[in-house]
């Protein structure tokens, strides 16, 4: 396929994956305590919502690499330096999703108090190390230029891995409030 062509086609399919990204996520936060209640349906539920955010970050990396290898950055000094350096991004990047993802996921339980923010980072590392993992591995990857499919299976796994910790998790929360 030609580059260009393949260049405009991750675009819109980032645009429109973002659109649905973000009425999948007013969705999903809105849902999110009824789905708890079912196991399985928690997991799969999950599942399904790491895999949307890491297709849209996979997408997003691979139009980046496609803007700067097709040229699109020539006038700015370090538009590839994200390319050229893909493990540190990565790292960087993946520590700053996870750290929101869990700011969002402490303050649906009403409200985000600063001093309690210790322990949800200390109770949320097993799982954040996890989908951290993940994350890192899809950007890394994909910025590298390295990512095949049998990569892309491993990460959705990690990340099903991830969903039923954190099921798990959340109903061993559940047991001990309530005993």
């Amino acid at each position: 396929m030609d580059p260009r062509k393949r260049f405009l086609l991750l675009g819109l399919a980032f645009a429109v994956f973002l659109v649905i990204s973000y009425v999948e996520n007013m969705i999903f936060f809105g849902l999110l305590g009824s789905v708890l209640q079912n196991s399985f349906l928690a997991v799969a539920v999950l599942f399904a919502h790491n895999v949307l955010v890491v297709s849209l970050i996979l997408l997003a990396m691979t139009f980046y690499v496609d803007l700067v290898v097709l040229g699109f950055f020539r006038r700015e000094k370090y538009a590839s330096i994200v390319v050229d350096h893909p493990r540190t991004f990565a790292s960087v990047f993946a520590v700053v999703i996870v750290f929101l993802s869990i700011l969002r996921g402490s303050s649906l339980l009403g409200g985000l108090i600063v001093e309690n923010l210790p322990l949800i980072l200390f109770v949320s590392a097993p799982i954040a190390l996890v989908e951290g993992y993940g994350i890192y591995l899809v950007i890394a990857k994909t910025l590298g230029r390295a990512i095949s499919m049998k990569d892309l299976l491993y990460i959705y796994g990690i990340f099903l891995v991830a969903a039923v910790m954190e099921v798990g998790f959340i109903n061993m929360l559940k047991y001990f409030t309530t005993v």
